[in-house]
């Protein structure tokens, strides 16, 4: 049976949240609707897409042909359209503006240097660009941009709300920008003219599953009244709205519709930082997060006790089981989500706890095959010439003897899988880090740290209460001096 509520998607930065949240409102008096916000960059939410684990997102036109149809040259709609509907899905509701990618500096060094185009920044190599990480590996992105334009600059990576800031401290001197960015305007920046015509239109749209039509006709009747309704205008008030008057996204797309003579019901305004940490989601977040944190440690223990047992026995699995988890460890976290949201056919807590679990194994399997190499040799003898089989020998008194290092891996893993949980935010499994997500959007302190501080003070409390168990368990032992 088709899930009966109608899930919107939402990319990681300010406009994406609040067109999430306008389709959201409009489309709530029609349907149940969950807004699966912040999942991400384009891979991420496409990927979601397809699988079915939201029905529509906020895109551009310009995204589409080049980032994910990879189209080289312009394409007709119709056959846009064509090449989508083969994976099942469809592209409606153009919203009204065109949000373009640019580049753009601070307007006294443009004026000091002469830089107007992007063609005259080749002969000011001196310049450093910092620019978001998904415009610097996008086929329509940096790439590109420099061979099109001979830029000989090295561009280093920054999440796109903290650039600004970066821009305005003067530690960068070329951003990229959206040109319906609220900061373009307060920060007086200079927008360099793409003179060679290297960006595409990027008009805003809905990229929907077909089936969403079908599912929800009532919903999708809604929403197609949002076509033409927002312009360029609109949406930068909205984006400074959020950014620059520190509103809510979903207060936003509610004053907006609102203002459309849209019906909908009343939002409160924006709090401070205390009414934002002990905000009415704290304990929603809380739960999740220590379901994720719980869970992935459980499984490692699991599957990681073992594989440190037989690696400390066979010396033939040790390499590759050490490997093998090691590995794990280097993989940048959400380039792994990327990779599971379409082997899993999901985004949620699925991946994320896939994801945490592997993250976990490294210290779990190392101190169980330390822990089990530190049993005495004479101890092992002598439980055999007792007769005691191997299994029996293993289970009664090395991992009794091993306990206290493999204990202290759990501890490590438990601590580390707290503050790896926030990336489950990014794919719609919640937690601390959904707020950390749209602090780093808006690049908002106090959102950032109403989601940090609770994560570190969970962090804590996990190593007290490992603490605390370690010293009940071993206090108890035979000839421990704690015990006396």
């Amino acid at each position: 049976m088709a899930d009966e509520t109608l899930h919107v998607g939402s990319k990681r930065f300010t406009e994406s949240y609040i067109l999430g949240e306008i389709l959201t409102q409009v489309a709530a008096p029609h349907a149940p609707v969950e807004h699966r916000q912040g999942l991400g960059n384009t891979a991420i939410v496409f990927e979601a897409l397809k699988a079915g684990a939201i029905d529509l997102y906020p895109e551009y036109m310009g995204t589409i042909e080049q980032e994910i149809l990879k189209h080289t040259r312009p394409a007709t709609l119709e056959t846009t359209q064509r090449e989508l509907a083969a994976m099942g899905l469809g592209v409606a509701i153009k919203f009204g503006f065109n949000n373009t990618y640019a580049l753009a500096m601070r307007d006294a060094d443009s004026k000091r240097l002469g830089v107007r185009r992007i063609a005259d920044l080749p002969v000011h190599r001196e310049l450093k660009f910092g620019l978001s990480h998904e415009f610097l590996g996008r086929a329509d992105g940096w790439p590109g941009l420099a061979q099109r334009y001979s830029l000989p600059q090295q561009a280093q990576g920054l999440d796109h709300g903290i650039a600004y800031e970066a821009l305005r401290k003067s530690q960068i001197d070329v951003i990229d920008i959206y040109s319906t960015d609220a900061k373009i305007k307060q920060l007086g920046l200079q927008v360099l003219d793409d003179n060679a015509g290297y960006f595409p239109r990027y008009d805003a749209v809905v990229l929907y599953r077909l089936d969403a039509v079908q599912r929800f006709p009532a919903a999708w009747r809604a929403l197609q009244g949002l076509q033409g309704r927002i312009n360029e205008n609109s949406m930068i008030a909205m984006n400074a709205a959020a950014e620059l008057d520190g509103k809510g996204f979903s207060e936003v797309a509610h004053d907006y519709l609102k203002q459309q003579g849209s019906s909908v019901a009343t939002e409160p305004a924006r709090k401070n930082f205390w009414d934002i940490l002990f905000g009415k989601d704290l304990g929603r977040l809380t739960r999740q997060h220590i379901l994720l944190v719980a869970s992935s440690v459980i499984l490692a223990i699991l599957a990681g006790i073992p594989l440190g047992v037989a690696a400390a026995y066979f010396r033939h699995l040790r390499y590759p089981v050490m490997a093998f988890v090691s590995i794990t460890q280097t993989i940048p976290s959400l380039a792994l989500l990327a990779i599971l949201i379409p082997v899993l056919g999901r985004i949620g807590t699925v991946p994320a706890l896939v994801a945490l679990f592997l993250y976990a194994l490294l210290p779990i399997v190392s101190n169980a095959c330390i822990g089990m190499e530190q049993v005495p040799q004479g101890l092992r003898m002598a439980a055999t010439a007792l007769g005691m089989e191997t299994r029996d020998r293993i289970l009664q008194i090395e991992l009794p003897l091993a306990l206290p290092v493999i204990l202290a891996g759990i501890r490590t893993a438990a601590v580390i899988s707290v503050g790896t949980a926030t990336i489950a935010a990014f794919i719609g499994a919640g937690g601390y880090g959904e707020r950390i997500a749209v602090g780093l959007a808006l690049n908002d302190y106090n959102m950032l740290l109403a989601g940090a501080i609770p994560s570190a003070a969970l962090a804590l409390l996990t190593q007290a209460l490992f603490e605390g168990l370690e010293y009940l368990f071993f206090a108890r032992l035979p000839g421990n001096k704690m015990s006396r």
